[in-house]
């Protein structure tokens, strides 16, 4: 797939995202890539009825959607087209003039939710002037906020939930390719890459229901080495593997920093309850607590930042003053001191939304003309500017975050299997992210993943990575 549009680099506007859909719900039929949504016009085409904006009050946001600009909050400029593509990853776009959404497009609600009610091609206003289709005053700062819809889970981190689906047949093929003398790989890379967290969970209890054995069990009796860690974060599902993740990362001597970046910086509110309590309800003992014994000083301070589970929610209204006021904060604690007061720009990436981030970075480059990210690698070192670096660049373009971190794991001498393994398992949870980064990544270094992936891995192991990117 050729991506040959113009991306703006780091700093100008990124493309869009799509993060996973919340528990219980399937993805709708994916468009092609590029291609509008059932039912809505052409990209850069007015939607019927809507051009020039019509009447009040305006439309209410999708459920967990961030919600439309208030009025006389600014307009950003138009949206640009991701990696070569007319439309921002095939996904619908947000309502025109929100705050914090600049020339790039944002981050799209829930995976598998309706689309926002702004269509293509509606105008935005000049900066500063009142967006179309809003109704009331200014918004004050410091006022008091109106109710938040949470964000929901992402798939595989709710409660337990039935599905109509039938895991017989592939538990049994399952059994099959690992029953008596060999193994057949080819069978369990085909019945365990392509399934979603919730088939996972009947395909491992269908399993145990009528052969009284563990899958997970035979699988490590079977098979070994990187392939057996795939296969294993595949049969666990997302929150068993960030949970195991996570003990691997703490226990013994040394923390692995970047698996704690990995599995808990970026997440939703409900993601990391979900990770604390399964932790805790496993190991006997609180995520916090062994956070705090493995790590130290402000790097310590700042992951119980985000283990505490309290950034605003992506249907936050995107404040300007307060965007104004967070980016003179985050100045003035780096390129306007003499020293850098890491804690106050910690709390800052810790507690906004993606699109208060995303707000956040445009305003800066506006106002200073310095990328944020710049900063961040000037002003920082180590484990907490990785960990800045990780929010910042979850808030303004994820699918090229992870394309950088897939390209980190098989950078330089040696491939870190671990790291590769586990990013290519949690990418492929969520198909239309899978897609983006496959997109970002081919945009960024010129090549496609799974090429790159062939050339740094081999055997069964190269297979079924191959395969949970949707390729062979």
């Amino acid at each position: 797939m050729a991506y040959q549009g113009g991306y703006p680099p780091y700093g100008a506007p990124p493309p869009q995202d799509s993060p996973q859909p919340p528990y219980g719900q399937y993805p709708p039929p994916q468009q092609p890539y590029g291609q509008p949504p059932p039912g809505q016009p052409a990209y850069g085409q007015p939607p019927p009825n809507q051009y020039p904006p019509q009447g009040y009050p305006p439309q209410q946001p999708a459920y967990g959607a961030p919600p439309p600009a208030q009025y006389g909050q600014p307009a950003y400029p138009p949206q640009q087209p991701p990696y070569g593509a007319p439309q921002p990853y095939g996904s619908p776009a947000p309502p025109a003039g929100q705050y914090g959404q600049p020339a790039y497009p944002p981050q799209q609600p829930g995976y598998g939710q309706p689309p926002p009610p702004q269509q293509y091609g509606s105008p935005a206003p000049g900066y500063g002037a009142p967006p179309p289709q809003q109704y009331g005053a200014p918004q004050q700062y410091g006022a008091p906020q109106p109710y938040v819809q949470p964000t929901p889970p992402s798939m595989g981190y709710g409660p337990p939930q039935q599905i109509a689906w039938n895991g017989d047949a592939d538990a049994e093929a399952l059994r099959k390719a690992m029953k008596g003398f060999g193994t057949d790989e080819k069978t369990l890379i085909r019945v365990l890459a392509d399934k979603d967290p919730l088939q996972v969970n009947i395909i491992r209890d269908t399993y145990q229901r009528k052969f009284h054995r563990q899958l997970i069990a035979d699988v490590q009796s079977e098979v070994s080495g990187w392939f057996e860690e795939g296969l294993c974060a595949i049969i666990r599902g997302p929150l068993l593997t960030d949970i195991h993740l996570l003990k691997g990362a703490t226990d013994g001597p040394g923390t692995k920093e970047k698996v704690l970046n990995d599995v808990l910086l970026g997440r939703s509110n409900a993601d990391l309850r979900a990770i604390k309590d399964a932790y805790l309800k496993t190991y006997r003992t609180s995520l916090e607590t062994d956070i705090k014994a493995d790590l130290s000083m402000k790097t310590e301070r700042h992951f119980l930042m985000v283990l505490a589970a309290n950034r605003n929610e992506e249907s936050t209204p995107v404040v300007p003053q307060q965007v104004d006021q967070d980016v003179m904060e985050i100045y003035k604690a780096t390129e306007g001191k003499v020293g850098t007061d890491e804690l106050l720009v910690c709390s800052i990436l810790s507690q906004r939304s993606d699109a208060q981030i995303r707000a956040i970075a445009h305003t800066y480059k506006q106002k200073f003309t310095r990328d944020l990210e710049t900063v961040i690698i000037k002003e920082f070192s180590g484990h907490m500017e990785a960990a800045l670096l990780h929010q910042l660049r979850t808030g303004t373009d994820k699918a090229m975050r992870d394309a950088m971190l897939l390209e980190g794991a098989m950078a330089g001498a040696g491939t870190h299997d671990a790291l590769l393994t586990n990013r290519v398992i949690r990418m492929h949870w969520d198909r239309n992210h899978m897609n983006n980064v496959k997109g970002a990544y081919q945009h960024k270094y010129h090549r496609s993943v799974v090429s790159k992936i062939k050339s740094e891995t081999s055997g069964d192991y190269e297979k079924l990575l191959v395969a949970a990117l949707g390729e062979r």
